[in-house]
């Protein structure tokens, strides 16, 4: 039995409960989709998975079209990809920088504080398509400046690039919510 308090509470913060229990909802299949997808890659074909492979090969290509010659192997010794530039290993692309995580993180946000279908479905999209495109740039740009700067490789793969794609996120998180909110009054 639910004490006439507790009834209270959950009717006060009914939004936030909808909130957290829809994000975790959602957050949690997009996360197990995920990881089944990852535990039946076909890595003999494009290892160590399809999305990771895309990555590095697209990586390699943007570094390529800024002058540096770029080459991605696969890692021997563990699931990822060797990026290469100018003959000298300066990177693993591994399944953390493909930006899945980083999209489902955003879808999960933006469908917790959801709008009419239409709106939400194209910002997902559009947001996701993004975050893919910014964190290809990263990876690039991060790869010359590993080349260039190597003792700098600290702050530029623990500070600077993690802010770049979570800063793009809560941004688009942050313009989502007033743009969200402005819709809401509107329709009232």
């Amino acid at each position: 039995m639910v004490s006439p308090k507790v009834k209270e509470l959950f009717k006060k913060y009914r939004l936030v409960v909808k909130f957290i229990v829809t994000f975790l909802s959602v957050y949690l299949v997009l996360t197990i989709g995920y990881k089944l997808y990852l535990d039946f890659s076909d890595g003999s074909r494009f290892y160590p998975d399809y999305i990771t492979n895309l990555v590095a090969k697209q990586s390699q290509s943007l570094i390529d079209a800024t002058g540096y010659n770029a080459k991605v192997l696969p890692h021997p010794n563990e699931p990822s990809m060797k990026l290469i530039v100018n003959n000298k290993f300066v990177a693993r692309v591994v399944e953390g920088c493909n930006s899945i995580s980083v999209i489902i993180l955003f879808i999960s946000f933006i469908i917790a504080f959801a709008g009419n279908f239409k709106t939400t479905f194209l910002y997902v999209l559009a947001g996701s398509v993004l975050i893919y495109t910014v964190n290809l740039i990263r990876i690039a740009i991060l790869s010359i400046g590993l080349y260039n700067y190597p003792w700098r490789r600290e702050i530029l793969h623990t500070v600077i690039f993690p802010m770049i794609i979570y800063g793009m996120v809560f941004l688009l998180w942050m313009f989502w919510v007033n743009r969200y909110t402005k819709m809401k009054k509107q329709d009232a």
